[in-house]
């Protein structure tokens, strides 16, 4: 109960709320933002903002820069959600923004959360930044490439906030056991390497680390008015690691993108590691499923055709069986895939007819090998000199079955990856058996 009156009676707010730094200089971290003559820290010394969009992870010092940049510049500062406001408070809050431009001042609008604005709201700030009555500075964990209108991006200078190392953390972790509105007057004593481990933790996100140093100081024991942390205290507080990730968001498609290259380069040991960040982090695993599907024909297709069976095969099981079970499946399917040989020229084979099909949808389908199943079509020569591949020995003939314009074109083109060599050599045999019974038909 003493423990719990002395952090109620002087700890009030979160550790993470009353360490944001309050000056330039506690500022840690963004080093290629925010070192001594960086663009970015010389802008805001000069009280010289433009709009722009803070693009980063959580915890890695958006709010807090806007926050500086308020202590710092001349011009009145609004701090907005886009989890709590909607247009009505955006229109009350440009209405200001304007009068206090007719009188000559300058108003810095912080949109927090800025991504979960819809278009229209995002709009609706586009005429404002245009003629300078607000400076927008907006504040996003996603892709300003999707989720940012591109007219209001194109007057926006983004800066890509990135996660912090854990020195910085370590840093930050020190400075927080040290100062007063820390938990300097608590007399913490506390060995680096725990801090360390906590950094680790926290996997570049500042206030995960203050949050868990905080709960870590109130599970503590007290000792001879010191607080001493121990392993097993430590251990306790990051025994289980909440991980980032958006099934929806940017890191959704970077994960999956990180699978798909690396079996594409045979890369198994990281091919399984990618596939284990997106199902513990909860991913569908019939999303990963589908995806290994469409690999198994795009990467590597006839140079070895198993692959797709078995692709299929494991996206059954995971219909059926789900996660846990179905882990160990696709396990099996990415490993699978990442030692299959190679080969993209299916892929680059419908690309390639896909291009000929869009610029030659006029073309009709040659007379020989349309349909004709009444008299009119018969009579128009629909299927006239058809010539039925089962009547000849080696089931194949010399007739033509592109279009006039496009008679000639090679799409597929074999590798000599796996199977796919002796794709390669079945379509030469057949391609010259073609040639001499063309050769024999009557000109």
């Amino acid at each position: 109960m003493k423990m719990q009156t002395l952090f109620t009676n002087e700890l009030q707010d979160p550790l993470a709320s009353r360490m944001r730094p309050q000056t330039l200089e506690e500022y840690i971290g963004q080093h290629h933002l925010m070192d001594e003559g960086k663009l970015l820290r010389q802008m805001i010394c000069a009280d010289q903002v433009p709009s722009m969009i803070f693009w980063g992870p959580p915890g890695v010092g958006k709010t807090t820069l806007a926050q500086l940049i308020a202590t710092l510049t001349h011009a009145r500062f609004i701090e907005f959600s886009a989890v709590t406001s909607g247009m009505k408070e955006i229109k009350e809050v440009m209405k200001d923004a304007t009068q206090a431009y007719a009188y000559g001042e300058k108003t810095i609008l912080f949109v927090d959360e800025i991504h979960r604005f819809n278009k229209a709201q995002q709009d609706a700030f586009l005429p404002f930044v245009e003629k300078g009555t607000i400076t927008l500075i907006g504040a996003t964990t996603e892709n300003p490439s999707f989720e940012i209108n591109s007219a209001l991006l194109s007057r926006c200078k983004v800066f890509v906030l990135k996660a912090l190392s854990n020195e910085d953390l370590v840093q930050v972790l020190k400075h927080a056991l040290q100062a007063e509105r820390g938990f300097g007057k608590l007399h913490v004593r506390c060995d680096e390497r725990y801090l360390r481990m906590i950094a680790d933790f926290a996997g570049g996100d500042a206030r995960m680390a203050l949050n868990t140093l905080e709960m870590v100081v109130l599970n503590a024991k007290r000792k001879d008015d010191a607080i001493f942390i121990e392993e097993e205290d430590l251990k306790q507080c990051i025994s289980v690691k909440s991980m980032l990730y958006d099934k929806k968001g940017e890191e959704h498609y970077n994960l999956i993108s990180a699978l798909h290259k690396s079996m594409r380069n045979s890369d198994t040991q990281a091919a399984l590691y990618w596939l284990a960040r997106m199902l513990e982090a909860g991913e569908d695993p019939l999303y990963v499923a589908r995806r290994l599907v469409r690999f198994a024909s795009e990467d590597i297709g006839m140079a070895d055709s198993r692959a797709l069976e078995i692709c299929v095969a494991v996206f059954d099981a995971c219909h059926d069986l789900g996660m846990p079970e179905c882990s160990v499946h696709l396990a099996h399917a990415v490993t699978y895939l990442s030692l299959a040989p190679k080969s993209n020229a299916l892929y680059v084979a419908y690309e390639k007819a896909a291009a000929d099909a869009r610029k030659t949808s006029e073309e009709g389908v040659p007379l020989q090998i349309r349909n004709a199943p009444t008299r009119l079509m018969k009579e128009l020569d629909y299927g006239k000199d058809y010539d039925y591949a089962h009547d000849h020995e080696e089931k194949i003939t010399g007739m033509y079955c592109l279009p006039p314009a496009l008679e000639g074109t090679i799409y597929y083109t074999p590798t000599t990856q796996g199977s796919e060599a002796k794709v390669g050599m079945r379509m030469k045999q057949l391609e010259e058996l073609r040639r001499q019974l063309r050769k024999k038909q009557p000109q």
